[in-house]
């Protein structure tokens, strides 16, 4: 199963830099792995346990459109 995401950075999302704040990706990241998680193992009680590490490589500005596999 393929599951694409695609989240529109909007002034909400944006820090005091301007750019994507980091908390509102890792929330987006903990949203769409719930979401994969009940899909493949068919029921809603899941939790994030765990998340090893996430490297923030590049920022994202409002208006960009981010999407991940």
């Amino acid at each position: 199963m393929n599951f694409y995401t695609r989240k529109w950075v909007k002034p909400e999302d944006l820090n005091a830099h301007g750019t994507l704040f980091g908390g509102r990706l890792l929330a987006w990241i903990d949203e769409e792995a719930a979401i994969y998680t009940i899909i493949q193992l068919g029921t809603n009680g899941c939790v994030t346990k765990y998340m090893s590490e996430i490297n923030f490589i590049n920022s994202a500005n409002r208006g960009i459109l981010l999407s991940w596999v």
